[in-house]
């Protein structure tokens, strides 16, 4: 069954002067193969030691360099596809900026359809979504879950079932989370170190209100 793993860098805050990050990247892996990317995260947690091996869920900003780099070298030898939306803040419409939750489902679903018209994935199979969970409001997520469901099916006739999880909970948005830190990383600091050890993976990278 085909997976679409998603995450997002950066955030959603516009106070520029107060820390806000200049960009926001909403990222996606899509792989015939979710079990790659949760036996990735496992293999590269049996290799920590420490307090970083105690937390149990590997996140990108707070691993060593070393532990970035296997994570992501693993990841491009594996069968799959990524895809980004870079939104660079500035230039987001009035409207959009007092309503973070609708410019999400926003961005999102703008990443989804470019993902369906690249067709790197096979749209006559059932599909499976996994959003990592940045709400804490239910309302907020199934309002999110609603918005792409009703856009997939009826744009592209797909037949996708979309959920949220937890990193801890569904191993394969641990990795999700490096790829879209690594992405970030190269838009917000001009780092493409990282960048470069997935670049034969990322099938399409663009700005949002360019």
């Amino acid at each position: 069954m085909p997976y679409i793993l998603l995450d997002e860098s950066g955030d959603l805050g516009f106070s520029f002067d107060n820390g806000s990050s200049k960009f926001f990247v909403v990222t996606v892996i899509f792989t015939e193969s979710k079990r790659q990317l949760e036996k990735i995260a496992k293999k590269i947690h049996k290799t920590l030691t420490g307090k970083h091996k105690k937390v149990g869920v590997l996140h990108a900003y707070v691993e060593m360099p070393v532990t970035r780099q296997r994570l992501l070298s693993h990841l491009n030898n594996s069968d799959c596809s990524i895809l980004a939306i870079i939104l660079n803040k500035k230039k987001v419409f009035t409207k959009f900026k007092d309503e973070k939750p609708v410019l999400y489902n926003y961005v999102a679903n703008i990443l989804l359809e470019r993902l369906f018209n690249k067709k790197p994935i096979p749209l006559d199979k059932n599909i499976t979504l996994i959003a990592s969970q940045r709400e804490t409001n239910k309302f907020l997520n199934e309002n999110f879950k609603d918005y792409l469901l009703k856009q997939a099916t009826n744009k592209h006739k797909v037949s996708i079932k979309i959920e949220i999880a937890t990193p801890s909970e569904e191993k394969s948005l641990q990795v999700a989370d490096f790829a879209s830190w690594a992405i970030f990383r190269k838009y917000e600091i001009g780092d493409d170190s990282y960048y470069n050890l997935i670049k034969n993976k990322i099938a399409e990278e663009a700005p949002l209100f360019p």
